[in-house]
């Protein structure tokens, strides 16, 4: 048998971040051999990917960066535990995926998309094996723009950005864009203006509305008005630009981003797990 160091357990334990005891195992097994020793470990670590692949992951983080392209990317990495989502390993994963995802329009396309030598599955497969959870790319989002307010927030102060919105808007008034990219964490919206909003939705509303008004005993020839403001308080949770500004409720998205100077010509939001 090999005569296995402490040296060469900790060097491999920091390269691959494995516990005490595998990486002792694999060394003994490799005779020593550093390189045979990763790849053993690597191996066993694909076998367990495949175990876990039905487990649930609604731990993780998002992270975004503007491509130097007219648009900036954001991703959802998951896991399964916040003591993976937290550590460095994982972190940095987050960003090689974003380096080598960035101007990917689906996760199909992030997942094939080159990571060194290997494609960005492969690269997330590897670190998953070493970290020991399923690790998977949920969500990618791509936004187009002059410029770009991306806010990354932290809902507890030990985990890694939990919810990111990234606005791409032209002007020049950078403070106002953040403030509006802070709302959006916030108040959710799903769409920029009323028009984006599906037709469908919009009809699908308009008849819970009128059931809802109908069923409150609301005069007949009230409704077609009730309906309407009903279908306004609708349109201010779902389309930006009808909300009520976080930071002062006289004032709609639409009149701030008007009195900024400032168009925004989209917008996503990731919260992790939702």
């Amino acid at each position: 048998m090999a005569n296995i160091s402490i040296a060469d357990i900790k060097a491999l334990r920091e390269q691959l971040g494995t516990g005490m005891v595998d990486t002792k195992k694999a060394l003994e097994e490799a005779g020593g051999d550093i390189e045979k020793a990763t790849e053993i470990l690597r191996l066993k670590g694909a076998k367990g990917n495949a175990k876990r692949a039905d487990r649930s992951t609604s731990e993780g983080l998002v992270a975004a960066k503007e491509n130097g392209n007219g648009t900036a990317t954001m991703i959802e990495l998951a896991c399964e535990t916040d003591f993976v989502a937290k550590g460095e390993k994982f972190i940095a994963l987050a960003d090689k995926v974003l380096d080598a995802a960035a101007g990917a329009t689906t996760v199909e396309e992030a997942l094939a998309a080159p990571a060194g030598s290997q494609t960005v599955a492969e690269l997330i497969g590897d670190e998953a094996a070493i970290l020991g959870e399923k690790v998977e790319l949920r969500r990618i989002a791509v936004v187009s723009g002059e410029s770009f307010a991306i806010y990354l927030h932290k809902t507890s102060k030990d985990l890694p950005p939990q919810v990111g919105v990234v606005v791409g808007y032209a002007g020049g008034d950078a403070e106002t864009a953040r403030s509006i990219a802070q709302h959006i964490s916030f108040a959710n919206p799903t769409y920029l203006t009323r028009e984006d909003v599906p037709a469908d939705e919009v009809e699908n509303e308009r008849r819970i509305v009128e059931e809802i008004s109908r069923n409150e005993g609301k005069p007949e020839a009230a409704l077609p008005k009730i309906i309407e403001g009903r279908l306004g308080a609708y349109f201010k949770q779902v389309a930006l630009l009808e909300q009520e500004y976080a930071r002062d409720n006289k004032l709609t998205i639409a009149q701030v981003l008007k009195d900024s100077g400032l168009t925004v010509s989209g917008f996503a939001r990731f919260k992790v797990g939702a």
